[in-house]
């Protein structure tokens, strides 16, 4: 049972959140392991795998990036390798060079800056996804979403880049 079914939502790349939360929250109630201390053991394995398997859903599809990979994936998407690497020469330049802008960044605001421009980035392309698999465009959602993966990792690059110099400030 893929994720979306698992939690009773159609399968869609936008999802309300509050949705999404009010459907997990409730499943978690009724399948949560504390409620089946005093059942047979086959009952409690049910109960932990269905806890697992709704926790699992609701972290996919809780993140817009893994919902939207885990979305492609059901529709046929393939991402090289991990998912992480980067097979696109273009993309591949472009996260070099913003590498190492990113290293160069000496101050905690030029770091804010670059993750900030990152952030909007990765918002404008999240939201143009749609478009993308409304035209079955897989090769297009491909780059799409390796491009949406490296901004995604360059958001956490940068969050270590800021602690980093206001460790050595301090």
């Amino acid at each position: 049972m893929d994720h979306f079914a698992r939690l009773g939502l159609p399968a869609a790349l936008d999802l309300e959140p509050a949705s999404l939360d009010r459907v997990y929250f409730a499943l978690q109630r009724r399948w949560h392991p504390d409620r089946f201390v005093a059942k047979p053991a086959a009952e409690r394995a049910k109960a932990s795998a269905e806890a697992a398997a709704l926790n699992d859903a609701y972290r996919t599809l809780k993140d817009p990036l893994s919902r939207a990979v885990y979305f492609a994936e059901l529709n046929g998407v393939e991402l090289p390798g991990d998912g992480r690497t980067i097979d696109d020469p273009e993309l591949l330049m472009e996260a070099m060079e913003a590498r190492e802008e990113l290293h160069e960044a000496g101050s905690a605001e030029a770091v804010d800056a670059l993750a900030a421009k990152a952030r909007d980035d990765l918002e404008s392309s999240l939201s143009g996804l749609g478009s993308l698999f409304l035209r079955d465009d897989k090769p297009a959602i491909r780059k799409a979403l390796l491009r949406l993966r490296y901004l995604d990792k360059f958001a956490e690059e940068a969050r270590a880049r800021r602690m980093n110099l206001e460790r050595s400030r301090a």
